[in-house]
């Protein structure tokens, strides 16, 4: 059974924002009974959700076909970002383990990335496949900071930065080491670009609260990197982008929705923080949203531009 959340909807803050959505749309929940809610990935031909609860060290499955909710997977080694890889398997970050995995078909698990250079990442936090098969994924501290989604301990690698793992040869580069707590990441629809936010502020003053823009090169060269938006309200964290282009991130009030040209047209408002979206449903025009305890979802006029 679906429930109306009050002080939900849509603010309009640009017309382009009307296009994104029908009027007698509603924001609906789905579930609660987190704590941090992280990771959303939507498993097409099962019509079902997964996500990561955190600091209860489990993953959580919702079934489209009857509204169930079970847990997927506890423990689950403190997962933090999943997404789908092109054969429809899931690939997760986890904190615990501070690793990124893969989800066969058969349950077994395979481990794609735990360390660089020899040394172990930070707690791999958020992840994204490409259209050749490469895994990119984000490295910041949060799982290592204290023992709520993680395990205490100390940094190895020595900063914080975005890897891709060649889908070939499984071997692991790192693309960018020029940010401070490098967190949710997305590709645009025609993968030349490349988004991550920058959640630096939330352990240093006058950090980064941002996401920047980058360019894709050959075998995953980046460039660039100008600020493509500034969050007014916590932080950007997870985010997906639709086909038209245009980010739809999490932030402290909801979730805000900009346009390619980087003005903020609109928001969902949702009376949680939220962590991260997903586009899902069999026309992927359904936002899936993890916020704090809760998950949410709301239909659009806008689609996803890929699954995970």
């Amino acid at each position: 059974m679906f429930e109306n959340i009050e002080g939900t909807g849509f603010e309009m803050l640009d017309p382009r924002f009307a296009a994104c959505f029908v009027g007698h749309a509603r924001v609906e929940r789905l579930w609660s009974g987190g704590r941090w809610l992280e990771g959303p990935a939507w498993f097409g031909p099962g019509r079902y959700l997964i996500w990561s609860d955190i600091p209860n060290n489990r993953m959580m499955r919702w079934d489209e076909t009857d509204g169930s909710v079970s847990v997927f997977r506890q423990p689950c080694n403190n997962s933090n970002g999943n997404t789908v890889d092109n054969h429809g398997r899931l690939v997760t970050c986890e904190h615990l383990a501070r690793r990124v995995t893969r989800t066969e078909f058969d349950g077994a698990i395979t481990i794609v990335a735990d360390r660089f250079e020899g040394r172990r990442f930070n707690s791999p936090n958020d992840v994204v496949v490409a259209s050749d098969g490469a895994i990119w994924f984000t490295d910041p501290p949060y799982g290592i900071m204290h023992d709520y989604e993680g395990d205490y301990g100390e940094e190895e690698i020595g900063g914080c930065h975005v890897y891709r793992v060649d889908a070939a040869t499984g071997a692991v580069t790192r693309v960018a080491d020029d940010f401070v707590k490098p967190n949710g990441l997305a590709f645009s629809p025609d993968e030349k670009l490349l988004y991550v936010t920058d959640t630096g502020a939330t352990h240093l003053e006058r950090g980064p609260r941002h996401i920047r823009k980058l360019r894709v090169g050959d075998e995953g060269r980046l460039s660039g990197g100008d600020v493509f938006a500034e969050c007014a309200s916590g932080f950007f964290d997870g985010f997906r982008i639709d086909t038209k282009g245009r980010v739809w991130t999490s932030a402290g009030d909801g979730v805000h929705c900009f346009d390619p040209d980087g003005t903020l047209i609109g928001k969902i408002r949702i009376p949680e923080t939220v962590a991260n979206v997903t586009f899902g449903g069999t026309r992927r025009n359904r936002l899936f949203i993890c916020a704090t305890t809760s998950l949410y979802a709301v239909y659009l006029t806008a689609n996803g531009s890929k699954l995970g």
